[in-house]
């Protein structure tokens, strides 16, 4: 009797699967609020990733892109982070994943994927902005059919909008994630209120559109901006992940800005003019307190800054941007430092 069963070549890499992990490819994991969701500590920011050959604002071309997360998944650097409008509301930033996607299909499942959704785009009417119930269905399609993907792993909301009910676009939400295109709901740029808001009206209606991540700006030498103040602490008793944009402050916190005389074009503080406006003398004191702490431990001062940032209460994955396979090799490193309690009190005491 022939045996018509078809064979398949023994694959001893998928012998030694583990039965759970908390880590992949070396790079400790961490859970996304009170979800079931985790992702890599250091994750990777996409705001510069685009054609800047199409003057679309990107410093990151699709080249690069490809070599930084060829390595990413190396380092297990899986949480990536994007928006729609990100450079010039050209959504090229999802593009560039897409396209990395479409030739590496077998990594989908390895990488979250966070996009967020709200500012003008993909027309210019009023209702191709806001947290309507229209615009959020739409975008969502859009981000889509750009990420080439089935599901967003994570959508944010990319700022609050008073003008539409809470209801209104949480509903959208839920529609969204019984559909299964949407995984898990977030927002960015939320004040303290407007969680409670948003926390209050998801009570109403389902798991399914509660927040589990808050994305606001903050780093270890400003902390979080003014309008925004009181969310981190927020996201620790509420059992939420804070995740931080520009974690470095925009570069700052890297050892390339210890000498200012030493920055000009090329630098991406220089470039966007903001230098004169983060790097006022008592933060070069401050920076260069940290620095001196850095090179005792014999790391870097990115890494001590996104390693203390990691430690504190309600602090979700960093999301650092690379330009480069070095500075995400570099970035990748700090989620594998652990600091212990006399270092931290160290950095406490350099940034009074």
């Amino acid at each position: 009797m022939t045996d018509n069963r078809q064979q398949t070549e023994p694959r001893p890499e998928l012998y030694n699967v583990p039965f759970t992990t908390d880590s992949f490819n070396g790079m400790p994991y961490r859970a996304l609020g009170q979800s079931g969701l985790r992702a890599s500590a250091i994750g990777l920011g996409t705001w510069k990733f685009g054609y800047p050959e199409t003057g679309d604002g990107a410093r990151v071309d699709e080249k690069t892109a490809f070599a930084i997360f060829d390595r990413a998944i190396e380092l297990g650097v899986t949480f990536w982070d994007t928006a729609n409008r990100y450079n010039a509301a050209s959504g090229n930033s999802e593009r560039v994943i897409g396209a990395w996607l479409a030739r590496n299909p077998d990594q989908r499942r390895n990488v979250v994927i966070a996009t967020k959704v709200f500012g003008g785009m993909d027309g210019r009417t009023p209702n191709h902005s806001g947290l309507s119930r229209l615009n959020i269905l739409e975008s969502v399609y859009a981000c889509l059919e750009r990420l080439r993907v089935e599901a967003i792993d994570l959508l944010y909301f990319h700022r609050f909008d008073p003008g539409v009910p809470a209801e209104e676009s949480l509903c959208a939400i839920e529609d969204l994630t019984r559909q299964d295109v949407v995984r898990y709901f977030g927002v960015s740029n939320f004040t303290v209120d407007q969680l409670a808001l948003y926390r209050a009206a998801a009570q109403s209606l389902s798991s399914r559109c509660r927040v589990i991540a808050v994305q606001n700006q903050f780093d270890i030498l400003h902390g979080e901006s003014a309008a925004h103040a009181g969310a981190l602490d927020y996201a620790a008793r509420m059992g939420l992940s804070f995740v931080a944009w520009s974690p470095l402050a925009l570069g700052l916190l890297t050892d390339r800005y210890l000498d200012l005389s030493k920055a000009g074009p090329g630098d991406r503080l220089f470039d966007e003019g903001a230098l004169s406006i983060v790097a006022d003398a008592q933060t070069m004191t401050r920076l260069g307190r940290l620095a001196e702490l850095a090179r005792a431990w014999g790391i870097a001062l990115s890494q001590l800054a996104l390693a203390y940032m990691l430690s504190l209460p309600g602090m979700g994955p960093a999301i650092p941007g690379a330009s480069s396979v070095a500075q995400l090799e570099s970035n990748a490193a700090a989620g594998r430092i652990t600091l212990d309690d006399e270092q931290r009190r160290q950095i406490q005491e350099a940034l009074q």
